[in-house]
């Protein structure tokens, strides 16, 4: 091998070594850090900016570019090794196992360390390089990829892979290995990928779950309603709830009672509706939640496919897909019983009814028991609504009441049983919530 095929060589690998650097240390910086040089320096970061506003057209050429440095060396290496012995077989291993090691030290290792290191010096000759790089060789990796795509199954990228969401999912994965992101960070930022995909339908407070209220309820009606359930918005329907004709803002009601008093009794929820949002259960909760932002809209009604009422969702249920269960100080874990004094216990709401009746020593109907499977299920069942605190029931010489709402969905946490003192007690009997 004389000295000018080694010379080409050395200079091959160092320069494919010095472009994997830069793809390291473009790949690196962010444009938080060229804003802050552009207001220092704005020369200096002027060519800085324009490779990192388009990232994938530089490091294509980049890319291109080194894997021909080192498909070129490694010829070079073996035409030089098969030129000075006669065993090709030997002289074939030799350039491998040469090229290899090489190629992993001085191109992959190496430099991708220190570019990632010194990310800041390296990227601004890398930027000056790219830049020429591409004004000659980009149309040919514009080619390259376009041939790449029409070979590949799929779609494909049209600017080369890069910068894609999985590539970005990976980073945030590695850096949460490294410490740099806390876990629960980790977990919010694959959450914000995951809204794009998630349907409003899988997010939304189920139309059995919604507390409504009737359009021709008096407003001392609604603001009874609104302060036992705790809900400041609530959806106004009229014969039945597929026919949601606008939301009571609690806020609107008692600022009409608190200015008119006798309007407490004489005005009815309906004259003080605010316009209902209706949305398809198909939409995207990304989608979604920028129409809430830009619209300034707390709560939408689900619509399904059929024009009917599937439920209801609100800009918190979205935000709990991101940031996870928003929980209060009362929400603490609930004894599923709790003796007060033999004749009156405190159960948990998701108490399921067969133990109930062990626990209790009694025996529901059927009827009582179908399709029901918690306490509160069967609370809803009899009501004929959502149960809101207050809401009362006896059953089988036992007088249950709703207690105090748990979560930010006010969902019943806890109901009271009480013995019903009475020898002629009716098996059931349902004591309906005003609303």
């Amino acid at each position: 091998m004389n000295i000018v095929t080694i010379l080409l060589v050395i200079l091959l690998l160092l320069f494919a070594g010095f472009l994997a650097g830069s793809e390291s240390a473009l790949n690196s910086i962010s444009r938080v850090i060229v804003d802050d040089l552009i207001a220092n320096k704005p020369k200096q970061a002027q060519r800085l900016m324009k490779v990192i506003q388009e990232p994938y057209r530089y490091l294509n050429v980049l890319l291109l570019v080194r894997k021909t440095c080192e498909l070129t060396a490694t010829v070079l290496a073996a035409d030089a090794f098969l030129a000075h012995t006669h065993h090709h077989a030997l002289s074939i291993a030799i350039t491998i196992a040469v090229m290899v090691t090489l190629s992993y030290v001085v191109v992959g290792v190496g430099p991708r360390t220190l570019g990632r290191q010194h990310a800041m010096s390296w990227a601004r000759p890398a930027a000056i390089v790219a830049d020429f790089l591409a004004m000659i060789l980009g149309p040919l990796t514009t080619l390259l990829i376009a041939i790449g795509n029409a070979i590949t199954p799929g779609r494909g990228f049209r600017t080369g892979p890069f910068s894609s969401e999985a590539e970005l999912r990976d980073l945030v994965d590695q850096a949460s290995e490294r410490g740099l992101v806390e876990e629960s960070e980790r977990e919010m930022i694959h959450s914000v990928f995951d809204l794009g995909e998630t349907l409003v339908r899988e997010l939304m407070v189920p139309r059995t779950d919604m507390v409504w209220i009737e359009g021709n309820k008096t407003l001392r009606q609604g603001l009874s309603l609104a302060l036992r359930s705790g809900f400041t918005r609530i959806p106004v329907i009229t014969e039945n709830l597929d026919n949601v004709i606008g939301i009571a803002y609690v806020k609107d009601l008692a600022k009409r009672v608190h200015e008119h008093h006798e309007s407490e009794q004489l005005e009815k929820v309906e004259q003080h509706l605010r316009a209902a949002t209706f949305v398809p259960e198909t939409k995207t909760a990304a989608e979604l939640l920028k129409e809430m932002q830009r619209d300034q809209i707390h709560m939408a009604i689900v619509i399904d496919e059929y024009g009917g009422t599937a439920g209801l969702i609100t800009i918190e249920d979205i935000l709990e897909e991101i940031v996870g269960e928003i929980a209060d100080e009362y929400d603490e874990t609930e004894e599923e019983v709790e003796w007060l004094d033999p004749q009156t216990a405190r159960i948990s709401a998701r108490f399921h009814v067969e133990d109930f009746e062990d626990a209790f020593e009694i025996e529901f109907t059927d009827s009582d028991r179908e399709d029901v499977d918690s306490i509160g299920g069967l609370l809803a069942k009899q009501l004929g609504r959502v149960p809101i605190p207050g809401s009362t029931i006896t059953i089988a010489g036992w007088k249950l009441t709703a207690e105090r709402p748990i979560g930010r969905r006010h969902r019943i946490g806890t109901v009271l049983a009480t013995k019903v003192e009475t020898s002629e007690t009716p098996n059931t009997e349902v004591i309906a919530q005003e609303q």
